[in-house]
Formats: structure tokens, sequence, C-alpha cells
């Protein structure tokens, strides 16, 4: 795999986004569905690990960690054009501010599972990560009314015990991402072709570049999908 990093600025970030994204190593563990696994003497199918949905409709899904859906200018871009972004939450960073983040439910993002407190789940024993799992199940529960059916892994890392986990908490899909714009303005895909497809799931690290994704993909005729209406 070759290594390497576009670094944009202004204009240069659209002449990145029409020609391809470099390749770097991407979160731990590859996309894979896992075995069965039992809790409690009942089988649970562990739920399908994805950095990219199969769809024949000409969308990306962009999502964003931890406390970014707080940034101002996201707020405003997300209220203005009714983005259906997929907000993934951990309850220490998100937590005091999750009045804001009901406002940008109610202009279409969704909020999903990104546990309780950002630990690294890989290597932990079971116990341990299914209590950061559905702890935030429960939080995002009782402030919003709804389950979270997605989740993404502290920094993309888990492992068989996160699957079966998840699984045990009400998750139907573990989340990556096949590319990731990052704070500086560079663009990388984690693996396959060097460029963005339809159903890639596309991780933003921080806000500022998101306005000038949005129009370099309607030049490539690319849309904005909502990730839940492609994952089962």
């Amino acid at each position: 795999m070759t290594r390497g990093r576009f670094r944009p600025a202004g204009a240069a970030l659209a002449a990145v986004l029409l020609t391809g994204c470099a390749q770097f190593a991407g979160p731990s563990g590859h996309p894979t569905t896992g075995k069965p696994a039992r809790a409690g003497g009942q089988e649970h199918a562990p739920p399908p690990v994805l950095d990219h949905v199969r769809t024949t409709d000409r969308v990306v899904f962009l999502t964003y960690d931890d406390g970014a859906g707080r940034d101002p200018r996201l707020t405003a871009l997300l209220g203005e054009r009714r983005l259906p972004v997929t907000l993934f939450l951990t309850d220490t960073v998100a937590g005091p501010a999750y009045g804001h983040f009901a406002r940008l439910r109610s202009v279409g993002a969704s909020l999903q599972n990104h546990t309780l407190d950002h630990r690294s789940l890989r290597g932990l024993p079971y116990a341990g990560q299914r209590a950061e799992i559905c702890g935030q199940q429960t939080k995002l529960h009782a402030r919003f009314g709804v389950r979270p059916r997605l989740f993404r892994p502290p920094f993309g890392r888990y492992d068989p015990t996160t699957l079966r986990a998840a699984a045990d908490c009400g998750v139907t899909a573990v989340v990556l991402w096949r590319a990731e714009l990052t704070a500086d303005g560079t663009l990388t895909c984690t693996r396959g072709a060097p460029e963005l497809r339809p159903g890639d799931i596309i991780s933003v690290t921080a806000p500022d570049h998101t306005e000038e994704l949005l129009r370099q993909l309607e030049k490539r005729n690319l849309r904005v999908g909502r990730l839940e209406d492609h994952v089962g």
C-alpha cells in the first residue's frame, strides 16, 4: 500500500477531491462480518463492519466524531442545507452539549454511539467493552428517546469481543470509514481505489472544509446520503 497525504489549501483542495485521495493505513482491523458469538446462552450474529456501502445511488456518507458537531460553522451549514450527516457521540465529550445535538438532530443529523469515555476497546475484556457501548446506548436513549443502531469504535480499533458486545447492546452495524478529510484539508483513503466512490463513508475530522467538500461532490454528481437508510 502506498503511503502519503495530499495537503491542500484553499483551491488546491478542490483539485485533490476531484482527482482522488492518497492512501494511508486506516483504522485497525478490516471490514468483516465476524462470526456468531454466544452471550447468556443465546447466539447473537455480530454486526457487519463497514467502511463502504454497496449502493447504486450516487451518494457518499459524511460522519463526524466526538465534539466536532459543536463547531458553529457546521451548525449553520447543517441548518441551511439540512444535510443528513451522522454524528458519533462520546458521552464525556458531547454530553455537556446534548441540547445542542438535539437541535442538530431536528435539522436532519443522526446521533449514533461512540462509547461513554472514548477508550480504545481492542483488547479489553467483554464486560468493559459492553459497559462502554451499552452505557452510551442507555445515555442516548434517555436523552433523545432513541437507541442507536450504528456504532463507531474509538480510533477505529476493535476486536471480536467488540463485535460480540456491540451485538448484545443492539448495534446492527459497526461503522469505520474509507476516506478521511482532516482538519488541514488532507483527503486520504484507507484502501481500494484512490478516489471517492458512491457508497463511501467519509470521516470528517473537523468541519472547516465541509462546504468545499460539498461543492466538489456536486461537481462529481455525488450527494450526501443518509447512512441509516442504506445500512440495515
